[in-house]
Parts: C-alpha cells; structure tokens; sequence
C-alpha cells in the first residue's frame, strides 16, 4: 500500500480558498478533535443530518436481527424461511451498493439519503402488513434497497463536507453516532416490544426512519460539490 496523506495534503491546498469562506467549518488548519466532534454531531447541518441518518439506519438493523425473527416466529414462519427473509436483506444492500454509489456521484446525495431513509420505514412496515412468505421477502427487498440507496452516500457525503486535513476524524465521529444505532436499536426495540408489543414497536421505528429521512430532506444541504446549491453552506449550523 502507497502512503495516501498526500493526496488529502494536496486536496486541501486547493480547497483552503473555499473553506476560508465557509463559517461553518473551523478555521484552523488542524481544528482540535473537540471542534470536529461538535461539528460533525451538531454544528455543521449536512454533517448532523447524517450522523442522525446514520444512527437511524442501524437503530433499523437492531429491529431486524433482533425482533423480526421473534415476529416472522408468531406468523408462523419456519426456520428456513425466516432464515431467507434475514439474508435476502443485507444481501440486496451489499449488491445495490455496486450501483447506488456511483449513482450518487452523479445524482447527489441528499435526496438519495432522504429516499433511502423513507424506503426502509416502509420496508419495515410492510412486515406489519403483509401475511405471506413471499411478501416478507418483498418487504425485505425494499428494506435492502432503501439501505443500499443510505450507506455509501453518507460516507460520501460526510467525505464532501470535512476538509482532507481532519477528515478521517470527521468520519471517526460519524461512524460513533451510526455504530452507536446497533447498540440504542437493540435497547429501543426491545424495551418497546416489553411496552407495547413486537408489532407496535417495529412500527414506532418505521415511524422513526421516516421522520429521519424528513429531517435529511429539510436540513441538510446538497454536499456534492458540482451540486451544491446556491445557498452557501457558510449559514449551515444548526
């Protein structure tokens, strides 16, 4: 492997004008590690936006690793079964990820973030509502797409945001509030499933990736440079 840092040194040398002029980003050449953790998690609006995205998406995987074999149980699904609904999930996002990356270079990541958040509510709902083996399998393919369609774009858009000097830092917070979703799904799901019940609570968070995806659609600001909109991300703080 060939040492990479020149490249980020390079990348940020011709980058330097740009951020001169964006209030939103910290104005030292190399900001502390607490100014980027408070960039990333609050201040910048295109980093908050996905680092809630991020936490939502796998808050999601804490629902379908832990409550939805439980669920497709009491539907009376057997073993294999199930089995093949849980693959064909992160089967369907590993494979569009192929495509869905390369899509946002071109399309942007916003509305690819904000679509994809929207897509997996409703593959999560349609487990409520459907019955049938066959559209537990449909439901999971949604689920897989609106994944697909989410995960490589958030590291890209992250990557759009954060200069190259502290970018690996950036992405280092982004990945602490995404992760932390595996750990605050599994707690979440399963105290609302005790509260409420398993369906109730696989919708609450149907209802809560969709509100995430509302908040990337109002929040955040198109990070993909030839994109970018007219608006200066220099008023983007939330």
């Amino acid at each position: 492997m060939r040492e990479t840092k020149e490249y980020a040194s390079f990348e940020a040398q011709i980058s330097s004008q740009h951020s001169a002029n964006d209030s939103s980003q910290p104005t030292a050449d190399q900001p502390t590690f607490l100014q980027v953790f408070i960039l990333t998690s609050w201040k910048n609006q295109s980093l908050f936006a996905a680092s809630q995205a991020g936490l939502v998406k796998n808050l999601n995987d804490g629902v379908v690793w832990g409550l939805m074999p439980i669920f497709l149980t009491g539907k009376g699904l057997p073993i294999d079964q199930i089995g093949i609904v849980a693959a064909l999930y992160p089967g369907i996002l590993g494979v569009s990820q192929l495509f869905t990356g390369p899509l946002s270079d071109r399309l942007g990541r916003k509305w690819m973030i904000a679509v994809g958040m929207w897509f997996q509510a409703i593959g999560i709902s349609l487990f409520i509502g459907l019955q049938s083996f066959y559209g537990y399998l449909g439901a999971a393919i949604v689920l897989g797409l609106g994944a697909g369609l989410v995960y490589p774009t958030l590291l890209a858009a992250v990557s759009d945001v954060a200069r190259p000097d502290w970018r690996a830092s950036a992405l280092g917070v982004y990945r602490l509030w995404r992760d932390g979703g595996y750990a605050v799904g599994g707690l979440l799901s399963g105290i609302l499933a005790d509260l409420f019940g398993i369906p109730l609570a696989i919708l609450a968070v149907a209802a809560l990736t969709f509100l995430s995806g509302l908040i990337v659609s109002t929040v955040m600001y198109e990070t993909l440079p030839r994109k970018q909109v007219q608006n200066s991300p220099s008023t983007d703080t939330v």
